[in-house]
């Protein structure tokens, strides 16, 4: 095993829909099952560094239009956001890009799931985030 990487948990307990916070060296990381994809995240939200991870988990709010481009309605995607508890900064949850400046993103966490177990691997957050399937 890489000693970078920390043993989280049995994959058998990270069922869909499901959240973790764990400490990985000096950092808090988030993992999230995502329609059975793991994607993890450094718990600081780009805006001001609230926890992010620990924020509401909602399905995206989209606007139904007319043809004359006025609202007529509006419905949740299937589109899954996480929102930051301090300032309701949203962000898509497989991506972790920002919903209003797509330029802007959470920090992704490598995840890893071999021999039965997730891992994270410390010092492996990026601005790419690769969602693993939740399965070996």
């Amino acid at each position: 095993m890489d000693p970078r990487e920390y043993a989280v948990c049995p994959i058998t307990e990270f069922t869909e829909g499901s959240r973790l916070l764990v400490r990985v060296g000096d950092e808090e990381v988030g993992i999230f099952n995502v329609g059975g994809r793991l994607v993890a995240y450094q718990n600081r939200c780009a805006h001001q560094g609230g926890p992010v991870c620990r924020g509401r988990i909602l399905g995206r709010w989209v606007e139904d239009l007319n043809s004359a481009k006025e609202v007529v309605g509006g419905h949740h995607s299937s589109d899954m956001d996480l929102v930051c508890p301090w300032h309701g900064w949203e962000y898509d949850l497989l991506t972790g890009r920002n919903i209003a400046d797509p330029s802007i993103s959470l920090k992704a966490v490598e995840v890893v799931v071999r021999d039965g177990m997730v891992y994270v691997r410390a010092d492996s957050a990026t601005r790419t985030p690769e969602a693993v399937p939740a399965h070996e």
